[in-house]
């Protein structure tokens, strides 16, 4: 434990690991609400009050502060404008003007503005500041090509993108250039969001993860604040016409093709307002279909030039897309490796669930029996030994789950494995299919599965590493239904682990990582260490909304009840603690503005880590 904060949520694990190993009912509640009335809720507006408020002590020392940067970059902030409201037009050009950071110029590029007013109020800021660059279009040409001409006036190192009746924070270009500073290497980055009304409230904030592509394949979670290196958007060739409404999507999609992952930074605080009036799409998707449209295609041409087979499909009515992946022919075999000890009624209903739901073919079951001893049992695994596709291995001795499964993947020969738990019911005939597509592209190492309590509540949505303690389920308890943060349950995306209840991964990933670890990690945690083993060789983890099965969990192997099971998972998490500390401190597919202490994706009071007085608080 590195800290206070750090011991107490060990501590609040530890209480509530019944529950993580699946225990409801009366204790179950009696706990999960005296977890959540010790920490405080905020509604947003609260809690940026509280936690995101910049002072003008704040302020002053982050002038101070610009003395010191190893380089000052100039940014170019590009701003195109057609006939924009009055009011939301001067009040973006303030919000630049009000920058702490000293080093910006304002490229503007008037798209032939009818209203008279727009060349005026242009050339009157023009004339109060020489950082503002103003040129006038002599015809319309949309926002792709007024974007380029504004472009074409940067002189600056770095371009950020301000749409004409949105607001940047005084503290914006200040962070994007101790951004670049401490990250030479960078040459994207992008910071959270949140929605602005015409009063001037701010609402539905967007709290992102470090840099994910496959989220970014379903919907653009870098566009607010982007900020790109010049000589990369020189390079694409800038804003293409004809992706109008989608145009710096497209923009983004270009460069990542051009630049590297690491390249990419994320900056976890909220720096852009998006503007909320009729016809915005921050309004919803349905205000710009257009916009969606060009976005569809914006994705389909993305990956064609990355010469990746599939395809984005727009998500009816919700303004995002799916990504899906093409699966060769003939399809990658597939062991589905099922440790068992009794219970045949579960694995019974596993078992006849894959065969009778699963519309992928090219796979074998292997169940693992670690000593079964009821006669129903071990009849039952008779008969499974008779059956084409299923193979029946003994493992006797002490469960020792990643022994289990180790000892059964040193018996495979097919492509991809698939960890399952006994007590998992198929309920989407696709599963497979959707997650091996995802397993055998080069860059993804575990792939895991929305998994549903019986009663349709969520058991898992992925795995956050530090969440009250070594890790947990976000959303679990909640309704399937439920959307997360900008419909991230919704969307496939990374997650740092996944869990072994349900995982699929090449078998020479499985193998070249060292499966599970048998040691160590006999029971507890073994899934999550083995998923972060996959992201310290550089591989990512992805979670899908769209493989669908339940899980009866822990009912054939019991609670963490004796003193020898309790000593055994107290081992378990310290191992973790020492072998992870850095992830389970920060977990990059989860935002340090979201609560850690919370399954719920609640706002983080205070965000990690916190200054109480000092320049921008979270930093």
């Amino acid at each position: 434990m590195r800290d206070r904060r750090s011991f107490g949520r060990a501590v609040q694990f530890t209480l509530s690991l019944a529950r993580l190993q699946g225990l409801t009912g009366v204790f179950g509640f009696i706990r999960e609400t005296a977890r959540r009335s010790a920490t405080p809720q905020y509604d947003y507006t609260s809690w940026a009050d509280a936690y995101d408020n910049v002072t003008a002590f704040d302020l002053e020392e982050m002038r101070r502060q610009v003395a010191s940067f190893s380089s000052k970059p100039l940014i170019s902030v590009v701003m195109p404008v057609y006939n924009a409201p009055e009011r939301f037009l001067r009040q973006a050009i303030e919000s630049v003007i009000a920058q702490v950071y000293p080093h910006w110029e304002l490229c503007i590029a008037d798209d032939c503005s009818t209203d008279p007013r727009i060349p005026e109020i242009l050339r009157e800021y023009a004339a109060k500041d020489t950082r503002i660059k103003v040129v006038y279009r002599d015809q319309n040409g949309h926002i792709s090509r007024a974007s380029n001409t504004a472009l074409d006036i940067a002189t600056g190192e770095w371009v950020a993108l301000l749409d004409q009746d949105d607001l940047l924070a005084p503290h914006s270009l200040f962070l994007a250039a101790q951004t670049i500073s401490a990250h030479p290497y960078a040459t994207m980055l992008y910071s959270d969001e949140d929605k602005i009304d015409d009063s001037g409230r701010r609402f539905d904030p967007y709290f992102k993860s470090d840099w994910d592509e496959t989220l970014f394949m379903g919907h653009n979670m870098f566009s607010h604040l982007g900020v790109y290196k010049r000589s990369l958007l020189t390079e694409i060739g800038g804003f293409r016409p004809g992706y109008e409404g989608a145009q710096d999507y497209d923009l983004a999609l270009r460069c990542i093709e051009r630049t590297g992952r690491d390249k990419i930074i994320h900056i976890p605080r909220v720096l852009y307002h998006w503007r909320a009036i009729p016809g915005s799409t921050a309004q919803g998707p349905g205000e710009k279909n257009y916009a969606i449209l060009a976005a569809e295609r914006a994705l389909n041409e993305h990956l064609a030039r990355s010469g990746v087979a599939g395809r984005v499909d727009e998500i009816a009515g919700r303004g995002m897309t799916r990504l899906r992946f093409d699966i060769p022919d003939p399809a990658p075999s597939v062991s589905i490796v099922i440790p068992t000890r009794n219970g045949v009624s579960l694995l019974n209903t596993c078992v006849e669930s894959i065969k009778a739901s699963s519309a992928y073919k090219n796979y074998e079951i292997v169940v693992v029996d670690n000593g079964s001893d009821e006669a129903a049992t071990l009849t039952y695994l008779q008969q499974l030994a008779e059956q084409p596709r299923i193979r029946v291995l003994r493992y006797p001795g002490a469960f020792n789950y990643s022994a289990i499964n180790n000892f059964a993947v040193r018996q495979l020969e097919s492509d991809i494995v698939c960890l399952l738990n006994n007590d998992i019911e198929v309920e989407s005939p696709d599963w497979l299919n959707e997650m091996v597509s995802f397993a055998i592209q080069p860059h993804i190492g575990a792939v895991g599965a929305k998994l549903l309590y019986p009663d349709t509540s969520i058991q898992h949505a992925g795995v956050v590493t530090g969440m009250t303690g070594v890790a947990g389920h976000i959303h679990v308890g909640q309704p399937a239904e439920t959307r997360g943060m900008m419909c991230r349950n919704e969307l496939v995306h990374e997650v740092s682990a996944v869990t072994a209840a349900c995982m699929v991964v090449r078998r020479a990933l499985y193998e070249e990582t060292g499966g599970l670890d048998e040691i160590n990690l006999k029971v507890a945690y073994n899934d999550v260490d083995f998923c972060l083993k996959l992201r310290e060789a550089g591989y990512v983890n992805i979670w899908t909304p769209h493989a669908v099965l339940y899980h009866h969990e822990s009912r054939t192997r019991g609670y963490e009840t004796t003193p020898e099971k309790q000593e055994r998972f107290a081992r378990e998490q310290a191992y973790m603690y020492d072998r992870w500390p850095k992830w389970i401190e920060r977990d990059p597919a989860y935002n340090p503005n979201l609560s850690l202490d919370t399954t719920d994706g609640a706002y983080a009071c205070p965000p990690r880590p916190w200054k109480a007085n000092g320049p921008g608080k979270a930093t």
